[in-house]
């Protein structure tokens, strides 16, 4: 196992949309077992295989107050939402030390395959619905603050490219001899 780098805000490859895992093999149960012990260190709750750069249909999760209850989402797909909704803060491991509310479906069907290839179906609610539609917006390329006010995004997006220059900065002087 290997812990990965998240790809932080506003980093354009989180926009990249995910493909579908045609074959489960050592290599995928390799890189999933990277995205758990990436997602328990960072630490959080849900890990798309989008936000480490890798652009395959692949989440997992682990909701439990005890963080003793991984689950491995291969090919989800939503198959019904429920009609009513709730609103809760997020955040996200892409954009650390930000939160915000964001309204999402309180209840949804879930259609995916687990880490043998089997097919199952999961109904969902609460944090668990929630976690899992945060984790497969970033496999079709979007963030829970698409969900924001333009202003929220505008200025959210001017102080996290301000942050990635200094950073870009600091490790220019720093390598410089």
């Amino acid at each position: 196992m290997a812990k990965r780098e998240i790809l932080q805000y506003p980093d354009p490859r989180l926009r990249t949309p995910a493909k579908r895992v045609e074959v489960i093999d050592d290599r995928v149960r390799a890189l999933v077992e990277d995205m758990f012990e990436t997602m328990y260190d960072a630490p959080g709750i849900g890990l798309a295989a989008t936000q480490i750069d890798v652009h395959e249909r692949i989440v997992v999760m682990d909701v439990s107050e005890s963080g003793d209850e991984p689950q491995v989402l291969i090919n989800p797909e939503i198959i019904e939402r429920a009609q009513t909704c709730d609103i809760a803060e997020e955040g996200c491991l892409s954009i650390p030390g930000y939160a915000d509310n964001v309204e999402r479906p309180d209840a949804l069907l879930l259609r995916a395959q687990d880490i043998d290839g089997n097919e199952f179906e999961l109904r969902a609610e609460g944090l668990l619905a929630r976690c899992i539609q945060h984790e497969l917006d970033h496999l079709e390329g979007r963030l829970f603050i698409d969900y924001l006010s333009d202003l929220k995004r505008k200025r959210l997006r001017r102080r996290y490219e301000k942050t990635a220059r200094q950073r870009a900065e600091q490790t220019n002087r720093s390598g410089a001899v």
